[in-house]
C-alpha cells in the first residue's frame, strides 16, 4: 500500500553553472555531464549554489520569496571609497521596524575625510563622538551635531540634524598606518600603533596624541616596527592588571610586552604570542591556536600549555664616574630566585649563584661535607633578606689580590644583573608552589671604590 506522509517544510535550490569546464574529459555522457561532479577543474569556482524560496533561516517552516535586489546595469563599475563614511536608515527597537539595510540615495548620506591621509583603518564610536582613525591621521566626527566656530576661533557645539557632522582632526601628523588590530581602549584612553613613524601612541582624555614608546623605549619601537619582518601587530587592553598589552610579530619572532599607566612605563616582556587579545568582565582572554585562554589564572609563569622561567635584569649603577668593586649582591623578595649572570662594565663575570637552599646538617660525616653545605654557592638567609658573595670567574687581572683560584668581587664602572626564577619539576613534591606568588621587590650591591 502507499504510504503519505506531510511535509512540515521544504526548500528549494538553484545551480548556476558559472564557467566552461576545462577538463571535459572527466565529465561523464548524458545523462550526467549537466550537473556538477568531482574533476579536475577548480569545483568551486564553476558552480554557485543559491536558495531560491525559502530565506536562510535555521528550519524555517515557511516558504517565501522574501527580499532579493536584482541590479542591471549597462555598464556595470565598481568603486571603492576608502576615505569615505556612509550611513543607513535606523532600527525602530519599539516598532520593531529595522532600516538598517536601506541608503537613501536623495539624501546626503556620505561623508569625506582627506584622501591624502590614506584609508579609513578603524572606527570607534565614543559618546557623541565617531572617532576616525586613518593610515595617517586620527580624526572626530560629530554625531547628530556640529560646530559653530566664533571670530576667536573658539567652537561652540550646536545640535543640527545631520547624521555625520563636522570631521574634526585631532592634533599631531599621527594614524594607525594599517595596523587597526593594534587598537585598544579603557575609559577615555585610546592606544594603538603607527607603524611608519615607529611609536607607539595614546590618544588621551584632552584630545591630545602622546607617544608612549618615548617612556625609555623609544629606539626599541622605532626598531621593532620598522622591520621590514613584522607583518602583524596586536594590542589588547588587561582589565585586570590595569595595562596595555602590545605584540609585534613576524613569522619566526615576537616580542609581547606591557604598558602601565600607573608607572608611566613599559614594565614587563611576555613570553606567548596571541593571535588576538579582549578583556570581558574584568578578565583578560587570549586567542592562540583557535582556543581561548584566561590570563592571570592557574599556574605562574605558564602560557598556552608551556611554563617558562622569570627574568629580570638590573642595572647597578651607583657612581657612574667611579670605578668600584662590586663585593656583594643582594634582594629582597621570596625565595626562589637565582643570580644567572653578573658582569661588571671591565667584562668581569661571576659563576651563576643558586636560589636559596635551606642548609641540612643531617648526614654531615665530615668536615668537607659540613664546609661543602654550609658554604655552597647559592643565596643565604640574613634577617628575611637574600645576599651573595660574588666571586669573580675571570682571569686575574695584573696586581689583583686573588684567595687561591678565586678573587672577590668584580671591578667596572658599572654592572649588569640578570636574576632568574625558574619554575623546576624538582618542587614537584610542593603542589602549590607553581600557584606561589614570587615577588622580587629590591636589589643592592655592596661596593667599594677601586684600590687601583
Amino acid at each position: 500500500m502507499a504510504t503519505t506522509l506531510e511535509v512540515k517544510y521544504f526548500n528549494t535550490f538553484l545551480l548556476k553553472k558559472l564557467k566552461t569546464v576545462v577538463n571535459a574529459t572527466t565529465i561523464p555522457a548524458a545523462p550526467y555531464a549537466t550537473v556538477p561532479h568531482d574533476y579536475a577543474a577548480e569545483v568551486a569556482d564553476d558552480w554557485y549554489i543559491e536558495e531560491s524560496r525559502i530565506r536562510g533561516g535555521y528550519n524555517n517552516t515557511t516558504v517565501d520569496f522574501g527580499v532579493k535586489a536584482y541590479v542591471d546595469e549597462d555598464n556595470p563599475v565598481q568603486q571603492d571609497r576608502i576615505n569615505t563614511l556612509i550611513y543607513s536608515g535606523i532600527y525602530n527597537s519599539r516598532t520593531g521596524i529595522n532600516q538598517t539595510n536601506q541608503f537613501s540615495v536623495g539624501e546626503d548620506i556620505t561623508r569625506s575625510v582627506d584622501p591624502a591621509n590614506g584609508s579609513i583603518q578603524k572606527l570607534y564610536a565614543e559618546d557623541t563622538n565617531l572617532i576616525i582613525f586613518q593610515e595617517d591621521k586620527v580624526s572626530r566626527a560629530l554625531i547628530d551635531k556640529d560646530a559653530i566656530y566664533s571670530a576667536e576661533g573658539n567652537a561652540a557645539i550646536t545640535s543640527t540634524k545631520l547624521v555625520i557632522g563636522q570631521i574634526v582632526p585631532y592634533k599631531g601628523d599621527y594614524g594607525i598606518s594599517t595596523d587597526p588590530f593594534s587598537f585598544a581602549v579603557y575609559g577615555y584612553r585610546k592606544y594603538f600603533t603607527d607603524r611608519k613613524r615607529g611609536c607607539v601612541l595614546r590618544l588621551s582624555t584632552a584630545g591630545d596624541i602622546v607617544e608612549i614608546s618615548g617612556y625609555g623605549m623609544h629606539d626599541f619601537f622605532r626598531d621593532q616596527l620598522s622591520a621590514s619582518s613584522t607583518n602583524k601587530i596586536v594590542g589588547g587592553w588587561d582589565m585586570h592588571t590595569k595595562n596595555y598589552i602590545l605584540s609585534i610579530q613576524s613569522d619566526t619572532t615576537y616580542k609581547t610586552l606591557s604598558f602601565d599607566e600607573s608607572v608611566q612605563g613599559w614594565t614587563s616582556f611576555f613570553t606567548y604570542k596571541p593571535k588576538y587579545l579582549v578583556s570581558l568582565v574584568s578578565n583578560f582572554y587570549s586567542l592562540y591556536d583557535y582556543k581561548l585562554y584566561l590570563h592571570n589564572t592557574g599556574k605562574y609563569g605558564t602560557f598556552y600549555g608551556t611554563t617558562s622561567s622569570a627574568e629580570v635584569t638590573v642595572i647597578l649603577n651607583r657612581d657612574p664616574s667611579v670605578v668600584k668593586n662590586f663585593k656583594t649582591f643582594n634582594y629582597e623578595g621570596n625565595d626562589g630566585w637565582k643570580l644567572s649572570s653578573f658582569t661588571a662594565s671591565s667584562g668581569d663575570s661571576i659563576s651563576a649563584i643558586n636560589r636559596y637552599e635551606p642548609p641540612s646538617l643531617t648526614n654531615l660525616n665530615t668536615l668537607a661535607q659540613l664546609e661543602e653545605n654550609i658554604f655552597a654557592v647559592n643565596f643565604k638567609r640574613k634577617e628575611n633578606k637574600y645576599f651573595a658573595n660574588l666571586i669573580n670567574s675571570s682571569p686575574a687581572t695584573p696586581g689583583e689580590v686573588i684567595w687561591g683560584a678565586d678573587s672577590s668581587g668584580t671591578k667596572g664602572f658599572f654592572s649588569t644583573a640578570v636574576v632568574t626564577l625558574e619554575w623546576n619539576t624538582s618542587d614537584s613534591e610542593d603542589v602549590n608552589y607553581y600557584t606561589k606568588k614570587k615577588e622580587l621587590f629590591a636589589v643592592s650591591s655592596d661596593t667599594v671604590e677601586s684600590s687601583y
